[in-house]
């Protein structure tokens, strides 16, 4: 079977003295979700499951309504950060030079549970949704953590640093899921759909 992960859209900026932040999708995300939905309407999705998280299931609705289909919520695909007051795109951390930034590069944890326990239940989420899609193709949108968790075990490295690359918004990574337990990386942040738009992609690619 086929797993495709997508990052979420871009989420605007929401700190709270209180309470879970969970944004929303900026204007701009809406549009990426848009183009991720039309990019992957020539392909055949048979299942889709999806973040509990808003800007999770914002960028998903579009593919739900391309491919008609209703995503199963996965609580277990949540990103580390589920439960925080606030969630700042890591791009405006970077252009601030924000501690938080440097918090980020020096691998410093600042996840709602501890690093192994959340790699732990992410892995055995997406292995539950393999066995069940067996022969499928099925999406899994969900979040940056979450894909570095997944992709890490895979490639059976560490991921003591909170990931090895940084997924692009709306980036989709491939990985095909064979019944004998292996496991392999098919693509790595695809952003083609975002080409020529002139929406963001994240910190590593600019607008296209």
């Amino acid at each position: 079977m086929e797993l495709v992960l997508v990052r979420h859209a871009l989420p605007v900026r929401r700190e709270l003295a209180e309470g879970v932040a969970d944004p929303p999708l900026a204007p701009d995300g809406f549009r990426q979700a848009e183009h991720l939905a039309q990019y992957l309407s020539s392909e055949t999705v048979d299942a889709a499951y999806v973040s509990p998280l808003q800007r999770a299931r914002q960028t998903a609705a579009p593919l739900e309504e391309v491919h008609g289909l209703t995503a199963v919520v996965e609580p277990d695909v949540a990103e580390f950060d589920r439960i925080s007051s606030e969630y700042v795109p890591a791009e405006e951390l970077k252009a601030a030079n924000d501690p938080r930034w440097q918090a980020m590069l020096a691998g410093e944890w600042d996840g709602d549970e501890p690093r192994h326990e959340f790699e732990q239940r992410v892995v055995d989420a997406v292995e539950r949704i393999v066995t069940e899609h067996r022969g499928q193709r099925v999406a899994i949108v969900c979040h940056g953590g979450v894909i570095n968790a997944y992709l890490s075990h895979v490639l059976g490295i560490s991921n003591d640093l909170g990931g090895f690359f940084y997924p692009n918004y709306t980036s989709i990574h491939r990985v095909a899921a064979a019944s004998s337990g292996e496991r392999s990386i098919v693509t790595i942040n695809e952003t083609s759909h975002l080409r020529g738009t002139g929406l963001p992609m994240g910190m590593v690619q600019g607008a296209g």
